[in-house]
C-alpha cells in the first residue's frame, strides 16, 4: 500500500480515485476478490469516520489487480458490516505493513 488520503467524505475519496483511473466498481463485482485475493494489491485506503455515528464510518479501497484493472471497493468499518471481501482487503492491507 503506498498511499492514504484524508477526505472529507467518501464521495470526494471516490471522485479522487475516479479521475486516477480506479473506476471499476469492486462492489458489484466482490466475487473476484473472493476468488483469488492473492491477485490484488491495495494502491490506496481512506478511513472515513462519521462524526457522531459508528454506523457511517466506512474504508475506501483504491485496488488494483495484477491485470493492471483499477477500481475502488467500499466498505464498512463497523464490526457488524464488514463483508467477508471487506475483510480480505483488511487481512491485505495489514499484511502489506508488515512486510515493509
Amino acid at each position: 500500500m503506498k498511499n492514504i488520503y484524508h477526505y472529507d467524505s467518501v464521495s470526494k475519496a471516490l471522485d479522487e480515485l475516479n479521475e486516477n483511473g480506479f473506476n471499476y466498481d469492486f462492489n458489484q463485482h466482490e466475487d473476484e476478490i473472493l476468488k483469488n485475493p492473492n491477485h490484488y494489491e491495495i494502491k490506496h485506503i481512506y478511513r472515513y469516520e462519521g462524526e457522531s455515528n459508528p454506523d457511517d464510518e466506512a474504508i475506501v479501497y483504491g485496488i488494483q489487480c495484477k491485470t493492471g484493472k483499477k477500481g475502488v471497493y467500499v466498505s464498512g468499518f463497523a464490526a457488524n458490516s464488514i463483508t467477508e471481501a471487506g475483510q480480505i482487503l483488511l487481512d491485505i492491507s495489514i499484511k502489506s505493513r508488515r512486510t515493509k
